[in-house]
């Protein structure tokens, strides 16, 4: 008996261009899937959460130590909208924003003022601050994403 063995040696063109179409149909549901552009605007939006609680801390924090009063800046409105409402950043030219230097000055209350993570302005973080008549204060992140509304009251 004569057994004739033949090698094939690697893949077809066919082969290879069948496993990329393969690789390319699940990498486009796991992409679906996953909703990169939503999982990122989440994040931004955690930021701007712990920013407005930070912000409302150190407000609050500041006015423990000062026996209640607010700081001066901090306009009368019944909503957060509103460009005079804005606060100014830290080093920023605070003309027309709320100045909370005083919770910065000596990093005393904060080493620095929170900025919104999308926010482009040279001088205001994103972030607005009025009060109420009661003297009740809220933080609001103006540029929240995917249609969340991001305010904290105290």
């Amino acid at each position: 008996m004569n057994f004739r063995i033949t090698h094939s040696r690697g893949f077809t063109l066919l082969e290879i261009l069948l496993v990329v179409a393969a690789i390319a149909i699940l990498a486009g549901i796991v992409i679906v899937a996953i909703n990169p552009g939503k999982q990122l605007g989440d994040t931004r939006n955690a930021q701007r959460r712990a920013d407005v609680n930070t912000i409302l801390n150190a407000i609050y924090q500041y006015s423990l130590d000062t026996t209640g009063t607010l700081p001066a800046s901090i306009v009368q409105s019944a909503t957060c909208s509103g460009a005079t409402n804005e606060i100014c950043k830290t080093g920023g030219n605070c003309a027309n924003l709320v100045d909370l230097s005083v919770l910065t000055t000596n990093q005393k209350y904060l080493t620095s003022m929170p900025a919104d993570p999308s926010t482009s302005s040279t001088n205001g973080t994103g972030y607005t601050v009025v009060k109420s008549a009661n003297s009740r204060v809220t933080v609001c992140a103006t540029g929240a994403e995917q249609g969340a509304t991001i305010s904290v009251t105290r």
